[in-house]
């Protein structure tokens, strides 16, 4: 029987809207009063896994950052792991060289040279996620509602990672062009020994600590909690999921989950959009997985 549920949200949690369906609250409401905690894994920030959350009347413990933040139901945080600041300026070196627009992570929150930037760069992630809307309409989209993205607008990130106080906790790096431009950056960063190097979408890659991964924190979570990963659940949709798709007892893919997850899951479900997550957590509790 499981105890503990981490669920991804885009392109898992929450459907096109970006909004969590009632189908998945309901469902995550009978998880808790069965005794199983629920809780997200998630590549965003603390501030943008917030909003839906709150929007659906979900007080719960979050993975952020891949992994990198973790914080229990109160918002308390209970343990980071940052990026080596050397590797972070190699890193920076090879973006730059590439032409990747970038932005980082810390402790604090998000931080970009350019909204402008953003908004183009998150349209196109958007949009490869919801291939119906046009990129026009991904703009709009994105502009409108900007304030689930919150970041900080400053005039240098590599100024602002050599400050001491400051964590880079991730780099998260967009370009349209695709695995043109990432595929070449990601391979040189994946020769750094404290780095991996995963993805959230085709025109996106995210830096993390190798021991900063949704996995080890799920794990972690599991052991603080005194729970057995044979009792954990994890649902996922994308390659930033993987390592928590793999260690966890009960695992769900979405029904649009990449092929590589969808070959790791024990289990798999409906798509984002018909409110998989939902699905699953009720099959599991009811089928005793």
């Amino acid at each position: 029987m499981i105890k503990l549920i981490a669920s991804d949200m885009d392109g898992t949690l929450l459907n096109s809207e970006m909004q969590i369906p009632q189908e998945n609250i309901e469902a995550i409401r009978y998880a808790q009063k069965n005794g199983v905690e629920f809780m997200v894994a998630t590549g965003r920030n603390r501030e943008e896994a917030l909003t839906p959350l709150l929007e659906a009347g979900i007080e719960c413990a979050m993975i952020t950052l891949n992994g990198a933040h973790v914080f229990d139901k109160k918002g308390n945080s209970l343990f980071t792991t940052p990026l080596d600041k050397k590797e972070v300026f190699q890193i920076f070196d090879i973006l730059d060289e590439e032409d990747v627009y970038y932005e980082i992570s810390t402790q604090f929150g998000t931080y970009t040279t350019s909204k402008e930037a953003r908004i183009e760069q998150f349209a196109s992630h958007i949009t490869d996620m919801m291939p119906h809307l046009t990129h026009k309409m991904a703009i709009a989209m994105t502009a409108a509602r900007l304030e689930f993205f919150p970041v900080t607008l400053v005039n240098s990130l590599r100024e602002l990672a050599a400050d001491e106080g400051i964590q880079v906790l991730k780099i998260i790096c967009f370009d349209k062009r695709g695995t043109k431009a990432l595929g070449q950056a990601a391979s040189k960063i994946q020769r750094f020994e404290d780095c991996v190097v995963t993805s959230s979408g085709h025109n996106n890659i995210e830096i993390n600590h190798k021991h900063a991964q949704k996995g080890i924190a799920v794990a972690h979570v599991a052991k603080e909690r005194g729970i057995e990963l044979a009792e954990v659940m994890t649902i996922g949709d994308n390659l930033n999921d993987l390592s928590m798709i793999q260690v966890a007892g009960v695992s769900f893919a979405m029904g649009n989950a990449l092929q590589e997850l969808k070959e790791e899951a024990k289990y798999l479900t409906n798509e984002n959009s018909d409110a998989g997550v939902g699905k699953a957590i009720i099959r599991a509790i009811d089928e005793k997985l």
